[in-house]
């Protein structure tokens, strides 16, 4: 079997990586000739960490990431509402990494160039179009810089090119652009002193103004630790036009909407002022579709279920689609029957945690206590109970496949080829 996968982002580099180690032969396309770590920070929680394991990446990630043992929430005034392990210290038997984005597609991108061969993995050439029959499926693609097509057909065509697939748009070519939320993101990284024990995550605010900041891997200067901040503010009115990570913005626009964020245990304005680059980006995803498989044609990650980013989803489900499709294709020598194996395992789940996420997911307290006290709180238990939080937690949890009981139990989803 030969499979062709469009996009060498997280999802397409996992793609890769995964149906080498099952003895399948696969070639990547990518649009950008040459990539560079761009982005900010990734959460890979501990079922994406097990299958990147399982693909023999753990030292690499232990030595580039932040193994985060907590994450927490709190309103507004800086008062903690609810706290949870994560990782390993949640009972886990894998770590909830953060790491640097770049980093972890260079990890990645590495693995797959030493493994299927330099000349498998194509980069420059974008996605033009493509067609299948009953025994093969056929893709164009143009080449960055003569404008020279190049086709290539295969049993298989994956789609993981990100939230405006080319594959996306020829399965549905009625579905329109990304849809906005009215939310802004900005974005930004620096070294900086650790806060709480330096290895939390962090969620303060509500629903219409909050942050989120993290560190993702030991600064260069002694002490210091990598640190992943957002800050995120409602737009209404705004009409979106940018979806990408390249647009810089000014401290003070940042500093304007969040300049008093300041509590005993972190300091937002400063963090800001620090920081070098900011970027701005909105806030976007894209209503499910009835279907992501057509014959030989699948998507898998943002290409598939394109999600708000809440509860640190995107990135890690885009490895389990990777793995549960990689299954499906051994488990079956007819590869329609594979992809339609797939769409009716991994679609229902997505669209679910989507739709969820539009809500804040597993944030969704966090709202609730800025509506019954916005104006802070003396003791958390006379806002909202421990109970009702933490069913909440678990929820979300559940509805996207992350309780540590299924994630430490459940069989590996892909056994290694002979040899590979």
């Amino acid at each position: 079997m030969e499979v062709i996968v469009v996009g060498g982002g997280i999802a397409g580099l996992t793609m890769a990586l995964s149906l080498h180690q099952a003895g399948i032969a696969v070639r990547v396309y990518e649009a950008v000739r040459d990539l560079v770590p761009l982005g900010v920070g990734i959460n890979l929680q501990p079922i994406a960490v097990r299958e990147l394991t399982d693909l023999g990446l753990a030292d690499e990630l232990a030595r580039t990431g932040t193994a985060i043992q907590q994450w927490s929430l709190f309103n507004k005034f800086g008062q903690l509402i609810w706290s949870e392990a994560r990782g390993l210290s949640a009972g886990y038997k894998w770590p909830q990494y953060a790491i640097h984005r770049g980093q972890l597609q260079s990890i990645l991108l590495q693995a797959v160039r030493k493994r299927i061969g330099e000349g498998n993995f194509r980069s420059g050439l974008r996605l033009v179009d493509f067609e299948q029959d009953r025994d093969r499926a056929a893709a164009r693609f143009s080449d960055s810089r003569s404008g020279v097509y190049v086709i290539d057909e295969a049993d298989v065509l994956i789609g993981a090119d990100g939230i405006h697939s080319a594959v996306r748009r020829q399965l549905h070519p009625a579905e329109g652009k990304p849809q906005f939320a009215q939310q802004v993101l900005w974005r930004g990284a620096l070294e900086a002193d650790p806060f709480l024990d330096g290895r939390t995550m962090v969620i303060a605010g509500h629903f219409h103004q909050r942050i989120v900041v993290y560190p993702m891997a030991r600064g260069v200067k002694r002490g210091y630790l990598l640190t992943n901040w957002i800050c995120q503010t409602s737009a209404p009115g705004l009409a979106s036009s940018h979806e990408d990570w390249n647009r810089r913005v000014s401290k003070e626009k940042v500093l304007a909407a969040f300049g008093t964020w300041r509590f005993p245990w972190l300091d937002m304005p400063a963090l800001v002022e620090r920081t070098a680059d900011i970027y701005e980006f909105p806030l976007v995803d894209r209503d499910p579709v009835a279907s992501w498989t057509c014959g030989r044609v699948t998507l898998i990650g943002d290409a598939a279920h394109p999600m708000q980013p809440i509860g640190s989803q995107a990135g890690s489900q885009a490895i389990v689609d990777a793995r549960v499709l990689t299954a499906a294709l051994l488990a079956s020598p007819d590869p329609i029957e594979a992809l339609q194996r797939y769409d009716a395992e991994r679609r229902p789940m997505m669209d679910g945690v989507t739709v969820q996420n539009r809500s804040l997911g597993p944030e969704a307290g966090m709202q609730l206590v800025e509506e019954r006290a916005p104006n802070g709180f003396a003791r958390i238990e006379d806002v909202i109970s421990h109970a009702e939080l933490e069913s909440i937690a678990k929820s979300f949890s559940a509805a996207a496949g992350l309780d540590r009981e299924n994630v430490n139990s459940a069989a590996s989803l892909v056994q290694p080829a002979r040899g590979a």
